[in-house]
């Protein structure tokens, strides 16, 4: 049964490329073992000879594969782990992680904005400043982010909150006291948007942090949606005995 590529902004040789780089990272095929010939991917992936064939060149120049004239295509090499970006439970270690991997920001819109708050957040601010970003590390987009920050206290430093990562500067301030914090974690699929801006594929998986900071008065002062490429993050929690 061929496989489903739904329609997206990445060419279909690249979706392709990363479904096998996937097999080879799994050790679904093995170092040393022979891939399925350029007829049985075609028949499994539903995809034109050509498609295969650029996939395979995109695998071989990344040194993950080796095609033999006469023999067949051969694993040669295991694609890097990427994993490198790993949720953090405590505030501090948030605000140290985005403070040390300095990503790249891509602000795509900027506006005065109604925040999706819900009672079980706290009470809304009258006014929230929305940013909505792309952060990027060594020119490779990781999360597509949306935030809603108080207007007040964007005010208070509005040229470095457009320029820097918002959560390290927010727990550096003194004049602002962060009495409560809160994030919850789903497994979801990008849609169209999510999936240009992140380089990948539609309904690829991807993990969605939602994350909330509530004043000493109970007024949420921050929240944020922020959708994670699935290839590039870690989950690891202690679990309590």
């Amino acid at each position: 049964m061929a496989i489903n590529f739904h329609d997206s902004p990445i060419p279909r040789y690249l979706q392709l490329a990363d479904l096998m780089r996937q097999r080879i990272g799994r050790g679904v095929w093995e170092q040393g073992q022979k891939v399925p010939s350029l007829e049985e991917l075609v028949a499994e992936f539903g995809v034109a000879r050509v498609t295969v064939r650029q996939a395979v060149d995109v695998l071989t120049r990344e040194g993950l594969v080796s095609p033999q004239q006469g023999r067949g295509t051969f694993v040669t090499g295991l694609p890097p782990n990427d994993r490198w970006l790993r949720v953090q439970t405590t505030l501090a270690e948030l605000a140290n992680m985005y403070r040390d991997t300095k990503p790249k920001i891509v602000t795509i819109d900027e506006s005065i904005h109604r925040a999706p708050v819900t009672p079980q957040d706290g009470t809304a601010a009258e006014r929230y400043v929305f940013m909505r970003r792309v952060h990027e590390r060594q020119d490779q987009p990781y999360c597509v982010i949306n935030i809603y920050l108080a207007e007040d206290v964007f005010r208070q430093h509005p040229e470095r909150f457009r320029n820097e990562t918002v959560i390290p500067l927010l727990v550096s301030m003194p004049s602002i006291t962060i009495a409560q914090a809160r994030q919850a974690l789903t497994i979801g699929t990008a849609d169209t948007e999510v999936a240009q801006h992140l380089q990948v594929a539609v309904n690829t998986p991807i993990a969605e942090v939602r994350r909330v900071f509530v004043d000493a008065d109970g007024r949420v002062i921050y929240l944020s949606e922020v959708s994670y490429r699935g290839d590039f993050i870690h989950v690891e929690m202690n679990l309590i005995p």
